[in-house]
């Protein structure tokens, strides 16, 4: 049921702190007031089988809109990241057409969204080769960073930075601290574009670990001698991670992120023609993946996120491994599939959720997200994690019903999702109510306060007012 302004949820199992403990989390306009005391007479007492977790926070969603709202959606994905848990998002700069490269490019795309967001939503610009100089006017326009690629994007109007692009960026946006989120690939060792065959194997050789770690090692070696904050998404490759550890003992501001499809898929799963599970880099193999676990359980990896990139059944199902479309839909199964594997590793639930909720939010810049703790907003999830049950492509939330996990049986299942303490999604009735505001940094809200600017039926929210 919707809560009221003011409510009090009780769980036997409240995560806070980085532990399960019995509590009483009070909630009032929209804020967590106090933690006490498990309270068995509670507006809301959560069943011995259930826990109470702060919301998940995403820093790695495509939504793809506008341009591309067959692909996705504002209204989908959000929806998807509310029966996944999930209580803000961040949105790449890509594949919405236009692409988030401007201030006039990111209107649009607040446009877009006005009236459709279940969830809380932010915004990544892009930096290409033709807004270079230019970063600081998109930051200022309230993108909470910047997003690159080394290769090729597969979207002909997002160009990629090379060596001396690279240095540009980070020479740039370190005069404002400003952070870029790189997807690292060298192109040097990939393969052409074009057709592949049927067998994923040939895919995987032409996306060799070479390419991402040299391109990883470029990013280090800039981020050193420029001074700027850098973050590698989606690391594939375990073996990376040791470039990674000696470049944090360094000092080097970096920090990385892994995705579920790649903890917990392995490319013997990949069956030949799969297109639901191509994505660059790809799914590797499974001694790989231990090495990335490893990296999730010693800290080398900062979060776990979805990269959720969908797009059409039919550019999904070429049978081609050169010829279809990567990305991978995983925004609603994130939390349950990453549980499941962790779990058949012996790695608590505890282990996981910071890098589901605190580390993508302060990658993102918004440190006060992913806890339960006085004075911040009451996004809560409860979740089952002992449930199980068999993921049905046709059921997800998506534009698009696909799923690489389509068919398995996951355990862990969340059963109702709050934004500031309201319901907006129940298993079985799905979304109840679009509340969600849009995240952005605090010089774009100030510019918009009083003068009409915003997004018409947007709510908008400061980075960095958690407490406020």
């Amino acid at each position: 049921m919707t809560s009221s302004p003011s409510a009090a949820f009780a769980a036997r199992r409240v995560f806070l702190g980085g532990r399960f403990a019995p509590a009483t989390v009070r909630v009032d306009g929209g804020r967590i007031a106090a933690i006490d005391a498990f309270d068995p007479d509670a507006d809301t007492v959560l069943p011995d089988d259930a826990v109470l977790l702060p919301g998940l926070v995403d820093s790695h969603v495509h939504l793809d809109e506008p341009g591309r709202t067959e692909w996705e959606g504002f209204a989908t994905g959000t929806a998807a990241a509310a029966a996944g848990g999930v209580t803000t998002l961040l949105d790449m700069p890509l594949n919405s057409d236009p692409v988030t490269t401007t201030p006039a490019a990111l209107a649009a795309k607040r446009a877009a969204a006005a009236g459709k967001l279940a969830v809380d939503v932010g915004y990544w610009g892009g930096a290409v080769p033709e807004n270079l100089g230019s970063l600081r006017e998109l930051a200022d326009a309230g993108v909470v960073g910047f997003k690159c690629f080394l290769s090729p994007s597969g979207i002909d109007e997002f160009g990629y930075l090379d060596a001396v692009g690279l240095d540009r960026a980070l020479t740039e946006l370190a005069a404002f601290d400003g952070l870029l989120i790189v997807h690292a690939e060298d192109p040097a060792h990939l393969h052409a574009d074009g057709p592949l065959g049927v067998h994923y194997r040939d895919f995987l050789a032409s996306r060799p670990p070479e390419s991402e770690r040299d391109a990883i090692r470029l990013v280090i070696e800039t981020a050193r001698r420029t001074g700027a904050r850098v973050h590698i998404v989606h690391v594939s490759d375990g073996t990376a991670l040791e470039d990674v550890r000696a470049a944090k003992a360094e000092g080097v501001r970096i920090t990385v992120e892994t995705c579920p499809h790649y903890l917990t898929l392995d490319a013997a799963d990949v069956p030949d023609g799969g297109g639901a599970f191509k994505c660059c880099p790809p799914i590797r193999d499974r001694a790989n993946q231990d090495l990335l676990w490893a990296g999730v359980v010693d800290g080398a990896i900062d979060a776990i996120v979805s990269d959720h990139s969908p797009s059409t059944v039919a550019l999904k199902s070429e049978p081609d491994f050169g010829l279809s479309w990567g990305g991978i839909a995983g925004l609603q199964t994130g939390l349950s599939a990453v549980h499941t594997a962790a779990r058949a590793r012996g790695i608590p639930l505890e282990r996981i959720l910071p890098l589901m909720t605190t580390g993508p939010a302060r990658i993102a810049g918004l440190g006060g997200l992913g806890r339960i703790e006085a004075g911040l907003p009451a996004h809560l999830a409860v979740f089952r994690p002992d449930e199980t049950f068999t993921v049905r492509a046709e059921a997800l939330e998506y534009r698009n019903p696909m799923s690489p996990w389509d068919g398995r049986t996951l355990t862990g299942i969340v059963d109702t999702t709050y934004l500031r303490g309201e319901s907006v999604y129940r298993r079985g009735d799905g979304v109840l109510v679009r509340s969600g505001r849009e995240l952005l940094a605090p010089s774009a809200v100030a510019g918009t306060e009083g003068s009409g600017a915003s997004a018409p039926g947007a709510s908008v929210h400061r980075v960095g007012e958690e407490r406020a």
